[in-house]
């Protein structure tokens, strides 16, 4: 993949959207765009905490390659893994650009109509719009603490 396709194959930006009654909301055209770089529009939804992550297929094959591998050695990850991979769902877009999620998902992290989607350069989070203003406040008023996180990757 070239430079300038690395940069654009990133999930990035935020937006709101409604679920349909049937659980189904318009996917961004800018991640839709992204997708098309992976060469795929099969997506692999699994929750994560208070929200789900959302990623392009090969982008979650290299999530379970890398449990494989080195995951097995840890002990406390087996829970983890049932957690996270045994209620993944793959999922694709259908003819009018829209995500299913899957009832079962939602419930399991509260998501009732109102969604916020973040772009998080390999994946996407599709948060409840009320659970989202809580962690977005909380994160905000700490911004200062990330500073030491983000030296040490020689960001600032």
């Amino acid at each position: 993949m070239a430079k300038d396709e690395t940069i654009k194959s990133r999930f990035r930006g935020r937006s709101e959207h409604a679920l349909d009654p049937k659980g189904r909301m318009n996917f961004p055209s800018r991640f839709k765009d992204v997708l098309k770089l992976y060469g795929s529009d099969t997506l692999m939804i699994t929750s994560w905490g208070e929200h789900l992550r959302v990623f392009p297929a090969s982008e979650w094959q290299l999530f379970e390659d890398k449990l494989l591998s080195r995951g097995r050695e840890e002990p406390n990850l087996s829970s983890f893994i049932r957690h996270v991979v045994s209620g993944v769902s793959e999922c694709s877009l259908d003819k009018q650009g829209r995500l299913l999620i899957p009832h079962s998902l939602r419930s399991e992290v509260g998501i009732a109509k109102d969604v916020v989607l973040n772009g998080m350069l390999e994946f996407v989070e599709i948060w409840d719009l009320d659970a989202w203003m809580v962690e977005f406040r909380k994160t905000r008023a700490n911004l200062d603490q990330y500073g030491e996180s983000l030296a040490k990757l020689g960001i600032f």
